[in-house]
């Protein structure tokens, strides 16, 4: 699937870090023109000069830690010193950034804070963000333990930080305790999110991505100088904003593709005169609509796990089992069928093979899967998703594995070929879209598997062919 490289940066520098709730979004930081430095090694090589090693307690070997913040800010990040209020340079942390627990009795203080250049119509500074040094290498999730006579806010640093934050009303944090620095999003109203920066992992060669991303993020370029819409807090924002919007566009695919299926069920009921919904109607409706949103959900994962090749990278996979193959095939026939395309039903075939070969797996040559099983592909789960007890279509003969479910055969005339799937805008309707020639079917049967008894999903796809053309 083609992708682009801009964007596969960020998510690999994000997939390194697995942020915790929304921080950044790869397409806002695509927007904003936010990208790390390629020439990074003179900035690295200054980070790593900086860096010290410390002993923590209860610990033998030494790990690099930040010890003196304001020097990493001002000479990595390119900082002024005025910049961080808590400092000589830029005066003390005013009382409106304290935050007193009363029913603790406790005062929550940032220990620096930097402020925007514009001020508020009253005068007052607007505070950009806020920054927070602990204990050196305590857990920032860890609530710390202690006897049954402090009553102080028993809370671990990420909450107590957290909490700062919105009573401040100040959304950005940078939280610290020298081994790891953690940027902290906690907009008002909304669920906060957290991205943590390893100090150990940024110190080595396989880390400067992680290194650049923290510097594209955190410089003063990128915090002061550049125009609001490219500055962090934009940033931040707009990544709030591109989230809900995928989240609205994927619920409308989702449901259109939900729709899509229920109606190609709906015809295939009609061809079998009742006869494939007759049960699962008398006995649960409800297990209809489960049964195809769980085929959406099988399909979603698919995606996911082959869009980080995460399943296979054999080509008997990629040629006729992979979901991301068989759109590509649906797009090509699509263009070259136009006016036939809903009269061929190969693709069902293709996806309920899938189904049962991640959860049964399956070997060919090279080529190995290891069963998954589970309830999300256990197709007893939802027989009549393969046309299981329909009067008129032939069963499968037993496997001979004593693990093998008894199988049989997918049912005739379901158009799941019109279910289409787009590159990087998951499920989406596609009315009239291309179909898996059954061809193809019968040699994605035969040519995985072939050594197994006839039981085998592959074979019971190739038969479907033959049934679902009238061929039987």
């Amino acid at each position: 699937m083609a992708r682009n490289p801009e964007l596969l940066t960020h998510i690999e520098w994000l997939g390194y870090l697995q942020p915790v709730g929304l921080v950044v979004s790869p397409p806002a930081l695509a927007d904003a023109q936010a990208f790390p430095s390629k020439n990074i090694i003179p900035d690295h090589t200054r980070f790593l000069d900086l860096v010290e090693q410390v002993t923590l307690e209860g610990e033998r070997d030494p790990r690099p830690a930040i010890r003196e913040f304001p020097r990493f800010a001002t000479q990595i990040l390119g900082w002024e010193s005025a910049d961080l209020v808590g400092t000589a340079e830029g005066g003390p942390v005013p009382d409106s950034l304290e935050v007193t627990l009363t029913e603790y009795n406790e005062t929550l203080r940032p220990t620096y804070a930097v402020s925007e250049f514009d001020k508020t119509p009253d005068g007052d500074r607007k505070w950009l963000m806020l920054i927070q040094r602990v204990k050196l290498g305590i857990n920032l999730d860890d609530t710390p333990e202690t006897d049954g006579k402090d009553h102080r806010w028993q809370a671990s640093p990420q909450a107590r930080f957290e909490r700062l934050l919105r009573e401040t009303q100040v959304p950005i944090g940078l939280l610290s305790n020298g081994t790891h620095l953690r940027l902290v999003y906690a907009p008002r109203g909304e669920t906060s999110g957290h991205l943590t920066f390893p100090v150990q992992a940024m110190t080595e060669v396989a880390g400067r991505p992680i290194f650049a991303a923290l510097q594209m993020l955190l410089s003063a370029e990128r915090l002061f100088a550049l125009p609001d819409k490219q500055r962090l807090p934009a940033i931040l924002a707009e990544s709030r904003k591109y989230q809900n919007l995928v989240s609205t566009k994927l619920a409308e695919q989702v449901l259109a593709a939900l729709y899509e299926l229920l109606r190609g069920f709906q015809a295939a009921d009609d061809q079998r005169h009742g006869e494939l919904l007759r049960d699962v109607l008398k006995d649960d409706p409800n297990q209809v609509y489960a049964g195809l949103l769980r085929v959406l959900l099988r399909l979603v994962f698919v995606l996911y796990a082959e869009d980080r090749s995460l399943l296979s990278n054999d080509e008997v996979y990629q040629k006729y089992y992979s979901v991301i193959g068989l759109f590509e095939r649906l797009r090509e026939d699509a263009g070259r069928y136009t006016d036939t395309m809903d009269h061929r039903y190969g693709a069902w075939a293709q996806l309920l093979t899938l189904f049962r070969l991640i959860y049964d797996g399956g070997r060919h040559g090279s080529f190995r899967l290891r069963a998954r099983k589970g309830y999300l592909f256990d197709p007893g789960r939802y027989p009549f998703l393969e046309g299981r007890g329909v009067p008129g279509l032939p069963r499968a003969p037993e496997p001979a594995h004593p693990r093998r479910r008894k199988a049989q055969l997918p049912h005739p005339r379901c158009r799941a070929d019109r279910l289409g799937l787009r590159d990087n805008d998951g499920l989406q309707s596609r009315s009239g879209a291309g179909s898996l020639d059954c061809n193809k079917a019968h040699e994605a049967a035969w040519r995985a598997d072939h050594d197994q008894p006839g039981g085998t999903p592959h074979r019971q796809a190739c038969r479907a062919c033959e049934v679902a053309h009238g061929e039987d």
